[in-house]
């Protein structure tokens, strides 16, 4: 029995961990930041009221309780800049998550079919871009899209341009520079899903006669596609909060919810109206994660 015991209680500690871990690191802060929400901004160190005062006594806990309100969330439903950052963050992730899987899914479909000595290599090319520090490279990608940029430079080298180009403070440049950050999440989920893919597979579609394209569609792409919904969500998810790729390469005509967010945290010191957009936000990002649990439970079923 003490055997067993002592086997037992490391694999309980070990399933109550990433309970701790989410109790810890998500729910703790977002009950901050949903308080504050709830909240209204004050010129005051921390800018915002009520401020719980646990040393007030009850009384004060509950009028402070009593004066949170709603407020904030029916400004951003009413105010057009909150709706239309939504809108455009929601577009922007759609439209390169798309991008990402039609560039992203041929780049690991070939690395799986590679020799297994190659694969390896492969591997290591894509994750290169991450030994080099996020901000730098998309600092890179301002010099290359420059006016005398590498690009504009290389056009016109070639006569494919008769003057430079205009891509910075563009929408190209950004989707530009969010493809190019978001690719390796995109192929890395592709890859471990196509790689333990039976090409016995292949083979008997083949027998039955099936041609390569149908086999590729009744076979290789239905069992990859837990793979394209762990690379979508790993990509849209962060690209709708995004806010460095925007802020440097974008135009400022129209903001993302991420650029939104900063404004108004650090330039408008308005910390209620911005916790309660970045609530929204989650609640947003939620849906997406809730879809593609129920859709693998449903598969999950359909196995047994």
């Amino acid at each position: 029995m003490s055997a067993r015991r002592t086997f037992t209680r490391p694999a309980r500690l070990a399933a109550i961990a990433p309970y701790l871990w989410m109790v810890l690191f998500f729910l703790v802060p977002f009950g901050f930041v949903l308080k504050i929400s709830l909240s209204q901004t004050a010129i005051a160190q921390p800018p915002y009221l009520p401020v719980f005062d646990l040393a007030a006594g009850a009384g004060a806990i509950k009028a402070a309780f009593a004066a949170l309100s709603l407020d904030n969330f029916r400004l951003l439903v009413s105010d057009d800049l909150y709706v239309l950052s939504y809108l455009r963050s929601l577009v922007v992730a759609a439209v390169s998550t798309s991008v990402l899987l039609l560039i992203g899914y041929p780049v690991a479909y070939g690395m799986a079919r590679l020799p297994r000595r190659w694969q390896s290599v492969t591997m290591m090319l894509v994750i290169v871009p991450f030994w080099t520090s996020f901000l730098i490279r998309i600092y890179a990608w301002i010099n290359i899209l420059q006016h005398d940029g590498l690009l504009n430079q290389v056009l016109l080298a070639l006569h494919l341009v008769s003057a430079p180009v205009v891509w910075l403070s563009t929408d190209s440049a950004m989707y530009l520079g969010i493809v190019y950050s978001y690719l390796p999440f995109m192929i890395l989920p592709l890859y471990a899903t196509l790689a333990k893919m039976e090409p016995a597979l292949l083979e008997a579609a083949a027998d039955l006669g099936a041609s390569p394209r149908t086999a590729f569609w009744q076979v290789t792409f239905p069992l990859s596609l837990p793979g394209v919904g762990a690379g979508a969500l790993l990509c849209f998810i962060p690209i709708v909060g995004e806010f460095v790729i925007p802020d440097l390469l974008a135009g400022s005509s129209s903001m993302m919810i991420g650029q939104t967010l900063w404004l108004e945290f650090f330039t408008n010191k308005d910390w209620p109206v911005a916790s309660a957009a970045a609530v929204v936000l989650l609640v947003l990002l939620l849906a997406p994660l809730v879809l593609y649990d129920r859709l693998q439970r449903r598969q999950l079923e359909g196995a047994r």
